[in-house]
């Protein structure tokens, strides 16, 4: 089939859906219609934000969906309409039985990890938080239950030591729209050779969670190793960012986060064999150590309520431990 006879629905919300949205028009791929999330209110709530998905169909003058019921009958019968062969999803909400077993060569769907690993949400986040070295990108034909279906085709790259959230994303995104299009042709060739997922966990793979992010997961606890505490604040960084109370000796304690780290070798002592307890802040050398469950974690970049990012040093000319205070 020709790409201009190959009628495409595709389904995406955030700027990591626009990359391969992108790459299938300029690609020349027949983009029938786009679905995307509702416009949402702002913080303040004096004006509607549209996700990133339909902002680039706007400007490429592609027919725009958003429903907010995907089992609406109206919405069933707009997309029996349009008579789509495909169905693509990326980073959208799950679809029900009559949208995605609706196009005769099915809906697929990419994923930001090495499925079966990482089901849900947040599935880069929690590969760096949980300190894994590899990570990568997975399509599948979606079936019931979420992120379990048959296998067409994985990517895999490393995830160096420091890496962080926005540096993982943003090389899954452009490995995703590589394997999107790679995906798209196999379907068309009739080539595709599916793997079920039961299959790879039968043989050792892990089918792990990848839940939502919430505030509470994103608070740091410094009585956790200084290694695990650098992996939380990689894998939030730069949004929505690890966070702690700044609790000072005189005053209200204030919100506090942490956008990049080093931990230190478990024998590293800030020249001093003082004792220090989880939270505790320390200079040497001009850069700001802070005590955690099995030694310290140094602080590089951080940002207060209402400030703006900075290096610990700028961070430390407006607090000095002098004033007393520790985190929490």
């Amino acid at each position: 089939m020709e790409k201009k006879d190959l009628r495409i629905v595709f389904f995406g919300t955030p700027e990591f859906a626009v990359e391969s949205l992108s790459r299938l028009v300029d690609e020349g791929y027949n983009i029938v219609a786009v679905v995307t999330a509702t416009d949402k209110p702002g913080r303040r709530g004096h004006h509607l934000i549209q996700s990133e998905v339909k902002q680039y169909a706007l400007a490429h003058g592609l027919r725009l969906l958003q429903p907010e019921r995907l089992k609406d009958e109206t919405f069933i019968e707009q997309l029996r309409s349009l008579d789509a062969h495909l169905h693509i999803v990326i980073a959208f909400r799950m679809l029900p039985e009559a949208v995605w077993a609706m196009p005769p060569l099915g809906t697929f769907n990419l994923h930001a990890s090495l499925l079966p690993r990482y089901r849900g949400a947040a599935p880069i986040n929690w590969a760096i938080i949980n300190g894994d070295t590899e990570t990568g990108v997975t399509t599948f034909f979606l079936q019931h239950e979420i992120d379990t279906g048959d296998i067409i085709d994985q990517r895999r790259v490393p995830i160096g030591p420091d890496d962080n959230l926005g540096q993982v994303y943003d090389r899954l995104m452009r490995l995703g729209a590589d394997m999107v299009i790679d995906t798209v042709r196999q379907i068309t060739r009739g080539s595709v050779k599916t793997i079920p997922q039961d299959r790879l966990i039968a043989a050792g793979e892990v089918a792990t969670p990848a839940p939502k992010i919430f505030a509470d997961t994103c608070r740091i606890d410094w009585s956790r190793p200084a290694r695990e505490l650098h992996n939380l604040v990689r894998g939030l960084s730069p949004v929505p960012a690890a966070w702690t109370m700044l609790v000072p000796r005189d005053g209200e304690p204030q919100k506090l986060k942490i956008f990049v780290t080093r931990p230190m070798d478990s024998d590293w002592q800030p020249g001093t064999e003082e004792f220090h307890r989880p939270g505790s802040p320390m200079v040497f050398n001009r850069e700001l150590f802070i005590a955690t469950g099995d030694g310290y974690l140094r602080v590089d970049e951080l940002q207060s309520a209402g400030g703006r990012r900075m290096t610990a040093h700028d961070f430390l000319l407006g607090r000095p431990l002098s004033q007393g205070w520790t985190l929490n």
